[in-house]
């Protein structure tokens, strides 16, 4: 859990003080993941304790804790990056392998792509093989030495140095950016310890403190090397779960940032959720479900009732994953903010997703030319959705359930969208596929019987597209016959459900009962 604020009224000394602070632990970090890159697999736990007696001196011991806890993280995540990026290139050398073991203008099938469709291209992507065959052999070399390339700041932000006019950026604008971006003001919680936090302390009231490094000691304007800012700060997001956790000395991680574009400084604070108690699926669908379908634009939800059958209508959460990956991020979060909130209203304890995972799809080297589908399955973030989703759903009480994807969209289509649709609701394609995706959670079929004729659809063979649960007694039977005559099988004044038809004007009764009711005149005599 995360939540931020700004740090609000602070003065010249205030933003002094902190600058100071984040550029000297920042070279602490910088210097600390030098060592520990040069070390590679010959880490362990007595170089990393003796990384950190080298870094206490200079600032203290948990400041040194707590950098040489961020410079592992940031190692094993770049290690991570480089299994990720292996893997990618020998996906792509299979592929282009298998293409140009095939004709030129051979056609492909459905898990397989074809071969190249001209010379100039089979020859291009020869070449191409030879160089992807060089990228990994040299990043398995890199990996079984142990060796990582990381940038503190960021590689995009260091190589913007050499396109100052492409970023319109000038060289000192781009200085303080690559000085901000490597500061470090960031300390881990400690549990029994007071407010959760001895190196970045908030009380409960919004009281800032810091302890400054040994260097900086001279800056402090409380006893034992303190320094306290002049603002106060409150959580408006989990405000109260942050303050419950800090009035019981519960551990809660800060980090304090500049945001050099805005000129402004925040405060993240972090801590760890205790893990949720699972539930079974049953319990979860009791109360029907809700299926979500994944698109690169947007979540088409639909409700289904405990049967399987869509109820109401079909909910559609836009969002746009375009710009930066901030504005990202948050259209994803109010998106699945809508869809919690709109699963709570229907009263819905489970949501179903596809569990989807592009990461072979994404290469060029299987989809070809075909550039625009490539465009289109990157921009769906499932991953982050999914993880977003999770995270979100616990706070909330609903279980996520993940189905698997094959042919949820065509089947969705081909038995649903049709019959789902009428005069006054137009359902689209991924609509469709919701309610494919929560019927597979129920555990129901997707696909529905062929329609019979039209001559045969009534009850005496029964209705073939009837939608009950497969474990039901007589779902491949007609109707079973009910006892009574049926009002309009049955003349007016006969069956249980007739009522007195005396009482009633229709022709051949009268309205009331009377014995002087004259008779029919005779015909003939």
């Amino acid at each position: 859990m995360a939540v931020r604020t700004r740090l609000k009224q602070l003065t010249p000394a205030d933003e002094k003080v902190l600058a100071l602070v984040g550029a000297h632990l920042g070279a602490l970090a910088s210097r600390d993941l030098k060592v520990r890159c040069a070390e590679g697999l010959g880490h362990s736990a007595e170089t990393w304790a003796a990384r950190k007696r080298g870094l206490t001196p200079v600032s203290s011991s948990r400041w040194a804790g707590s950098i040489t806890k961020a410079t592992h993280d940031q190692w094993a995540l770049a290690r991570r990056g480089q299994l990720a990026h292996i893997q990618s290139l020998e996906t792509g050398i299979r592929t282009i392998g298998h293409r140009l073991s095939l004709p030129i203008g051979a056609k492909g099938s459905k898990h397989a792509p074809g071969g190249y469709r001209s010379k100039r291209e089979w020859h291009a992507k020869t070449r191409r093989l030879h160089v992807l065959e060089d990228r990994l052999e040299r990043e398995r070399a890199d990996r079984e030495a142990g060796t990582v390339h990381v940038v503190r700041g960021g590689k995009r932000l260091a190589r913007t140095r050499h396109q100052l006019s492409d970023a319109q950026l000038t060289e000192a604008k781009w200085r303080e950016w690559w000085e901000a971006s490597r500061w470090f003001l960031q300390a881990d919680g400690e549990s029994g310890k007071r407010y959760g936090n001895e190196t970045l302390r908030i009380s409960p009231d919004g009281e800032v403190s810091i302890k400054l490094p040994a260097p900086l000691v001279g800056l402090a304007n409380a006893p034992h090397g303190r320094y306290f800012l002049a603002c106060r700060v409150a959580f408006p997001h989990r405000g109260q779960e942050w303050a419950d956790r800090v009035a019981a000395n519960r551990g809660v991680a800060y980090r304090i940032h500049l945001d050099v574009a805005r000129g402004r400084w925040y405060v993240t604070a972090s801590w760890q959720i205790p893990v949720s108690r699972t539930i079974p699926v049953t319990a979860a669908l009791a109360h029907g479900v809700i299926g979500v379908d994944m698109n690169a634009d947007h979540l088409a939800a639909w409700r289904l009732d405990a049967h399987g059958n869509p109820t109401g209508n079909p909910h559609r959460f836009f969002y746009n994953l375009t710009g930066m990956a901030q504005h990202r991020d948050a259209q994803v979060r109010h998106a699945l903010t809508r869809l919690l909130h709109w699963a709570k209203t229907c009263g819905v304890k489970a949501i179903a997703v596809e569990n989807l995972d592009f990461g072979a799809e994404k290469t060029r080297e299987k989809h070809g030319h075909r550039k625009r589908f490539r465009q289109l399955i990157s921009g769906i973030p499932t991953g982050k959705l999914r993880a977003r989703l999770t995270s979100m759903a616990d706070q909330t009480g609903i279980t996520i359930i993940a189905v698997d994807p094959a042919y949820t969209s065509k089947w969705g289509a081909q038995h649903w969208q049709k019959p789902l649709t009428h005069e006054n609701r137009k359902t689209t394609r991924h609509d469709a596929a919701a309610v494919a995706i929560g019927r597979r959670a129920q555990g129901h079929p997707i696909r529905r019987r062929t329609t019979p004729p039209r001559a045969h659809q009534s009850d005496v063979h029964g209705h073939r597209t009837v939608q009950a649960d497969r474990r039901a007694p007589g779902r491949e039977e007609p109707r079973p016959l009910l006892p009574g005559p049926r009002t309009r099988s049955v003349p007016p004044d006969r069956g249980a459900n007739a009522g007195n038809q005396n009482a009633q004007h229709r022709s051949g009764r009268s309205a009331e009962n009377e014995s002087w009711q004259q008779d029919s005149l005779p015909l003939s005599l």
